[in-house]
């Protein structure tokens, strides 16, 4: 069986700069923004933030700008349509 090749995840996430991305929090909050900046400890700029709770289910606060230390974050997801509910996201 061939070895399988390890990716660096911050691979994907530098590859994720410019779309919106989901970000759940190690306290549970969470956001969805641009992601607009990134770095190796993973600390997370984000444009055109809101904060969501209850799955993304309610929509919080409208935040602008945010940044988002890497060692708070818990969860990324680079589908947020998949992980909140699509007319929080429009709205």
């Amino acid at each position: 069986m061939p070895a399988k090749q390890l990716v660096n995840p911050l691979k994907y996430l530098r590859e994720a700069v410019n779309s919106r991305i989901y970000v759940r929090l190690k306290d549970g909050t969470e956001y969805v923004g641009v992601l607009v900046a990134t770095d190796n400890t993973m600390n997370l700029m984000l444009d055109d933030a809101i904060q969501v709770a209850d799955g993304g289910k309610r929509l919080v606060a409208r935040m602008g700008r945010l940044l988002v230390k890497g060692a708070m974050v818990e969860i990324i997801s680079f589908n947020p349509e998949e992980a909140v509910d699509v007319e929080v996201l429009g709205g």
